[in-house]
């Protein structure tokens, strides 16, 4: 080639960038069907309450999970208990209740998980396969639908616990989508979930608005010996429709 068609050429074109592949979700087998991260449920309905209780009591519960239970109000600790009907999501409908405390987490405070009973098997294998969370069998009965919330918890034939909540007032459900730690310990191992919600239909009340009666499950002496047979709620919630992502679990070091 003469030295000006040399020169004239162009140069040789680049070789075409490699496209970046997002990563596959994180998906998990659970009794022959995939369930892939972020789990989504599109409806559910709650009624809660969280009590206080002696912080040194409580952090005696959760000793194992090697975290600290958060101290909001002066040598107080925050118990939950909540009952969820769970209408539309990706493990499919089942009821729930829910025992947790609020710990510190990092960087913020967050709800370790004590005790989760459910009345359905696929929820609760994929519960505590995926993120460790200590969901076991139970006959659960709820009415949600009637003013006073109603659920009644039984585990083998035995009473844990039968819980009444009276709604309160309307309450603005905001804007943003909450985001909150959940915290959970299985064999030995914590791990946190990136958890959020997004509710519509809230009600509150400050003080009071429930009604506890405790039997002779283990879970039930826990509470008992926290004070909760006798203890008034420092609030009480309901919430019509709630929306929550459940992110895949980390291992968390306390």
């Amino acid at each position: 080639m003469p030295p000006d068609a040399a020169s004239d050429a162009a140069p040789d074109a680049a070789p075409d960038a490699i496209p970046e592949v997002a990563p596959a979700p994180a998906a998990h087998l659970i009794q022959g069907d995939r369930v892939t991260l972020p789990v989504e449920i599109r409806d559910a309905a709650v009624a809660s309450a969280m009590f206080p209780i002696p912080a040194a009591a409580a952090q005696a519960v959760i000793a194992y999970s090697g975290l600290e239970v958060a101290r909001p109000l002066a040598g107080r600790a925050i118990c939950s208990l909540a009952f969820v009907r769970y209408a539309d999501g990706d493990l499919g409908p089942y009821h729930e209740f829910a025992v947790a405390f609020l710990v510190k987490g990092t960087p913020r405070i967050g709800a370790f998980i004590h005790w989760l009973p459910v009345n359905q098997a696929f929820t609760l294998e994929a519960g505590r396969a995926i993120w460790g969370f200590p969901k076991e069998m139970a006959d659960i009965h709820m009415d949600l639908a009637a003013r006073t919330k109603r659920c009644l918890v039984r585990v083998d034939g035995r009473t844990a616990i039968e819980m009444h909540v009276r709604p309160g007032f309307p309450v603005p459900s905001g804007r943003g989508v909450p985001s909150v730690d959940a915290y959970t310990s299985m064999n030995g191992v914590t791990r946190r979930t990136p958890w959020t919600v997004s509710p519509s239909g809230v009600r509150m009340r400050l003080g009071g608005g429930t009604y506890l009666r405790l039997g002779d499950h283990p879970v039930a002496h826990e509470l008992r010996a926290l004070g909760l047979d006798h203890a008034r709620a420092l609030s009480a919630a309901t919430v019509d429709r709630l929306r929550m992502t459940f992110q895949e679990a980390v291992e968390a070091r306390p």
